[in-house]
């Protein structure tokens, strides 16, 4: 209920604060250095847009972070992967405001976190303060700026967001002053044949184009010979000043003699279409050859709703006999742009690469569930796993199945189980479903069990097979050695590892009763600071429980003093 009336609230302050779309001067900005992005809004990433910018901390961690505006704290996140410790605070002009990957926060706002974890026993958790409870202030220190969940290097991930419908919008459209003087950059151009009949430069498969740049700095590509209807896609990045970082591009622009044809830009989007990715860009090319190719037409299954302009599906009919002219614009936020025109020439000609679609025995209907059984093994795709209708590759052999491959890319879970009759009890105790990858290697996959019957649910075309794993994890020291003195320490470190089915969970107590460590599974290292609880022994006994994905556990135990 609580809830409610705080999102209740929220729409009436957004409703009757006569903004405008984008405030340029009421948000400051959340780091008090010069801002340089190491990514940003709609960037492409694996199967989701990026959601936010990633503005670069000096290469280190505990730079301080500030609240953008007035408000209160609504949601605070800490978890071991995504976003880490995240931290979200609501603006009465309807926007919410997040930070992502923080080392740890203001005292205050620290000090409730650590009161939860606690009371929950537990390092991951999410809560959501009541409203008002929180309240932070512009310029209000908040916290510092850390390498915490999925972060791959220090860095800010900031976000702002509509406070009632959650959508992401661009950080950038807000004011933030960003150096930027610098073009997108071309990588590659590349065309489609697109219909039954189409060809381009005798072609029915997707073709490179060359381009060179012109003295004017526009690029031009070679001509382009073709028949029926076709499309293009463009491999691209942007960078702004001061970093050598590939970002995503802001803008693209497709016009065909003068009329713009197709257009998206990242001012917004919806979490609820981010994986919907996977249709802008050439997912199989990208699965091949890791470039992410985005396509300047619209394909099936592609519901995204960042397109502006868009006639015939942003598709071009050549007519035999007829010149076109193709121009694809590259824009940046800050005006910056680069131009590609390609000369389009309607031409008829024989296909010397053919388009040969192998034929399996399964076929995928992809607005309607398809069940496929295989000896032991049963599959179950919901309508609408994929984006469009193909033969699919399944072949069973014993306890291994192959799903395909991963040049299509699933938008739902499908559900993979396989009969377990004839393993020994001992044997399924510790087994596990595992993906195997380009080496054969199993890695785990969540594995439900239920009698007879091993279920996973995943996302990720593949080689599946039933694997187990009999080693328990380890774990040391790392700071600290067994009856050592750690009076003037701040902290003790311990290193835990698995070796195949990964860390599942852990638990630590001190003399006793339950202490909070936090795991950071980049390091591998779980950490204890000493300024959590006052310590009344001076000898201290620590015990430590580790458990895998399938049960195997370790412990640990050593003592200490401390004055």
């Amino acid at each position: 209920m609580k809830k409610r009336i705080s999102l209740l609230f929220l729409l009436i302050m957004h409703l009757t604060s006569g903004q405008e779309k984008f405030p340029k001067d009421v948000f400051r900005p959340p780091l008090d250095i010069p801002l340089i992005l190491a990514g940003t809004f709609g960037e492409l990433r694996s199967n989701h847009f990026h959601s936010g910018i990633d503005i670069k901390t000096q290469q280190r961690q505990g730079l301080p972070v500030y609240a953008i505006g007035d408000g209160t704290v609504t949601r605070i996140k800490v978890s071991h992967w995504g976003y880490g410790k995240a931290l979200y605070i609501a603006h009465p002009n309807g926007y919410t405001s997040v930070y992502a990957h923080l080392q740890k926060f203001s005292p205050e706002i620290e000090e409730y976190v650590k009161q939860t974890q606690y009371h929950k026993r537990s390092y991951e958790i999410e809560v959501f303060p009541e409203y008002g409870k929180l309240k932070v202030y512009k310029d209000s220190l908040i916290a510092y700026t850390g390498n915490t969940g999925g972060s791959s290097g220090p860095h800010l991930h900031f976000e702002i967001r509509s406070s009632v419908t959650e959508k992401p919008t661009n950080p950038l459209l807000y004011g933030l002053d960003i150096r930027d003087a610098t073009n997108p950059t071309l990588q590659g151009l590349y065309a489609y044949p697109l219909s039954e009949e189409a060809v381009v430069n005798q072609s029915e498969l997707r073709v490179q184009i060359p381009f060179s740049r012109q003295p004017d700095g526009t690029y031009l590509a070679e001509e382009v010979k073709a028949k029926g209807t076709i499309g293009f896609g463009v491999a691209a990045y942007d960078r702004q000043d001061l970093a050598a970082n590939q970002n995503g591009l802001y803008k693209l622009e497709q016009k065909v003699n003068g009329t713009l044809i197709s257009s998206f830009d990242f001012d917004s989007f919806s979490f609820g279409e981010t994986r919907l990715i996977n249709t802008l860009i050439d997912y199989e090319y990208m699965s091949k050859y890791r470039r992410r190719i985005q396509k300047c037409f619209k394909t099936e299954g592609n519901k995204l709703s960042i397109y502006g302009e868009l006639k015939n599906d942003g598709k071009i009919t050549v007519k035999e006999g007829l010149n076109y002219t193709v121009e694809i614009d590259l824009k940046d936020l800050a005006g910056n742009s680069t131009r590609l025109i390609i000369p389009v020439s309607g031409r008829r000609e024989d296909a010397v690469n053919k388009m040969e679609i192998p034929k399996t025995e399964h076929y995928i209907v992809a607005g309607k569930p398809n069940n496929f059984e295989l000896g032991k093994v049963k599959l179950y795709f919901p309508a609408n796993t994929f984006y469009s209708d193909f033969y699919i590759d399944l072949r069973a052999s014993g306890d291994t199945v192959t799903v395909h491959n991963n040049s299509v890319p699933a938008h739902k879970n499908f559900t993979l189980s396989f009969n377990t009759d004839g393993y020994e009890e001992s044997f399924l105790q510790t087994a596990f479903i595992a993906r195997l990858d380009d080496k054969l290697r199993p890695n785990y996959t969540k594995t439900y069990k239920r009698g007879n019957t091993f279920t996973t649910r995943t996302r990720s075309l593949g080689t599946y097979t039933i694997a187990q794993d009999t080693i328990p994890p380890k774990i040391r020291s790392k700071n600290f050695k067994s009856k050592q003195w750690l009076t003037n320490y701040r902290y003790l470190s311990l290193l835990i590892s698995d070796d195949l089915s990964g860390i599942n969970s852990y638990e630590a107590t001190l003399n006793g009763e339950w202490i909070l460590m936090e795991y950071e599974p980049k390091t591998s290292t779980l950490t204890y600071n000493f300024d959590d609880k006052i310590l009344d022994k001076k000898q201290c006994n620590l015990r430590v429980v580790v458990t895998d994905n399938v049960g195997n556990s370790t412990t640990f135990t050593s003592s200490f003093y401390r004055k």
